[in-house]
């Protein structure tokens, strides 16, 4: 079975190597590597895809992680395909690829930024006067349950609470989901994407989320 383990490990050379030499001591092969953020306090956070041998158990990968110096699992669940964000280059591609109305370029954007950006689904709401409207969802995101909250003006991409962001409806932080919301500029549209088990949304993939949407409203305009 194949896990998404998101590691800090110190920002020193070899640190890295020592991680998979650990992994490689419980069998576990990696599939993929990518680098998350680099802290200013020397540390660096990768998310790594890793494969088990079947009967060999999860928390065999947090003790190869434990076995190196310095080095902290964040969060760890199960997980298909590869990390790699060029693949955010591709997605990006795939929309404006897409020759059809607003309307299916929104439907192309839900289906193909979860694995853009490591997450497990996403909405884009359009916003009125009368409320939110759901425009778009990709397969796996909660249910509409078909109301229209009034949501205050978000200026640029952010995090959700469930304590700040009251007009966000409960189902969307149900089973530990972590959320961001950001703006898709220069038409009355949002994009939400959610985390389900998480782990939270760093700042650096915020900023990562609000750019992809800066450049997908200017194709939707």
């Amino acid at each position: 079975m194949s896990y998404l383990i998101r590691v800090s490990l110190p920002d020193v050379p070899g640190s890295l190597g020592q991680l998979a030499e650990a992994f490689g001591m419980v069998d576990a092969d990696i599939n993929s590597v990518d680098i998350v953020e680099t802290s200013t306090d020397g540390a660096v956070t990768d998310d790594i895809v890793v494969t088990l041998p079947t009967g060999v158990m999860v928390d065999t990968l947090i003790t190869a992680v434990s076995s190196v110096d310095g080095a902290e699992v964040d969060s760890i669940r199960p997980f298909t395909g590869r990390v790699d964000r060029r693949g955010q280059i591709q997605m990006l591609a795939q929309i404006a690829a897409q020759s059809g109305s607003v309307e299916d370029r929104i439907s192309e954007l839900v289906d193909v930024i979860p694995s853009a950006v490591t997450s497990s689904w996403a909405v884009v709401l359009r916003t009125s006067d009368e409320g939110l409207t759901r425009a778009a969802a990709s397969p796996a995101a909660p249910e509409d349950d078909g109301s229209h909250p009034k949501m205050p003006p978000i200026e640029a991409a952010r995090i959700l609470q469930p304590d700040f962001d009251g007009w966000a409806p409960e189902s969307w932080f149900q089973l530990g989901t972590s959320l961001t919301i950001t703006p898709l500029p220069g038409t009355d549209m949002v994009l939400v994407v959610g985390r389900v088990g998480g782990p939270d949304f760093l700042a650096s993939e915020v900023r990562e989320i609000g750019d992809l949407g800066c450049i997908t409203g200017a194709m939707l305009r």
